[in-house]
């Protein structure tokens, strides 16, 4: 009962906060932003505006509740600032930027704004299952995008969470977002993550290296058996005939050789 209070009393604190940072974005808008006559094209959005850009995420990015999908805002941030062009009703080519003549578009997907991921911060709270989920029968791993990706990050950064992890710039900055590939050399012989993970875990193949980009920040064996350099994480450190079949056992070729990966 007491971590229900708990949990209603921030809640409301979160809300009242969201009211002020709007309040605030209304009254700078409205009184010190206003928008330059020169500028013509209403009809597409940008956020690199440089008055957009002043802005705080939370005067238009409101989060009440965990849902994954990302709303349009509403009326009120928009008009603080652009009263000249709702007044025009209609006509106006700002509202082309929301509405068909029949209703209200699709949210856009991310176009402006990147992603940033540590896995080194993520490793303290959580593990790899929280994201990652078995692919292709079990033979790769999917990596979080798009919506899914807010689905698997809502599970910490809650709608009720301390401001710094739940407000969108705690991931997202201006950029052009970049999509880390799920394929792996590895998948193109007769590996599948199933099998090796019935007696092994990530750790036991994988590394985080802190601080490196996305894409870079997890190592992984290089995929080679009997040419594989001295001291190189490879498919040879296991597959020895000592920790796993192999090495020069040629009765096991054919468990990993098969069909178009039978090659050297």
């Amino acid at each position: 009962m007491k971590i229900r209070k708990m949990k209603a009393v921030f809640t409301v604190r979160r809300v009242l906060l969201s009211l002020v940072f709007l309040g605030c974005g209304l009254v700078f808008g409205y009184f010190l932003l206003p928008v330059s006559k020169a500028q013509t094209d209403f009809s597409r959005f940008k956020h690199s505006n440089a008055t957009h850009a002043r802005l705080p995420c939370l005067v238009c990015h409101v989060r009440n509740d965990n849902s994954s999908a990302i709303r349009y805002m509403g009326h009120i941030p928009c008009a603080s600032c652009h009263k000249q062009q709702f007044d025009e009703g209609n006509r106006s080519p700002l509202c082309n930027i929301c509405h068909t003549p029949t209703g209200v578009k699709r949210f856009p997907g991310l176009k402006s704004f990147n992603a940033r991921f540590d896995h080194a911060k993520h490793l303290q709270q959580a593990n790899c299952a929280s994201c990652h989920k078995a692919t292709r029968g079990g033979v790769g791993f999917s990596i979080p995008s798009g919506g899914r990706a807010h689905a698997s990050c809502f599970q910490c950064h809650t709608a009720s969470s301390a401001n710094e992890l739940s407000s969108c710039s705690t991931c997202h900055q201006p950029g052009s977002p970049t999509r880390t590939s799920e394929w792996a050399k590895a998948y193109a012989t007769s590996f599948t993550h199933s099998k090796h993970l019935r007696t092994m875990n990530c750790a036991s193949c994988h590394t985080v290296k802190a601080g490196l980009g996305r894409g870079r920040q997890v190592t992984s064996p290089l995929t080679s058996m009997h040419f594989a350099p001295r001291n190189t994480s490879s498919c040879a450190a296991c597959h020895n005939n000592r920790k796993a079949f192999g090495g020069d056992d040629f009765n096991d070729c054919k468990r990993c050789h098969r069909g178009g990966s039978f090659k050297f």
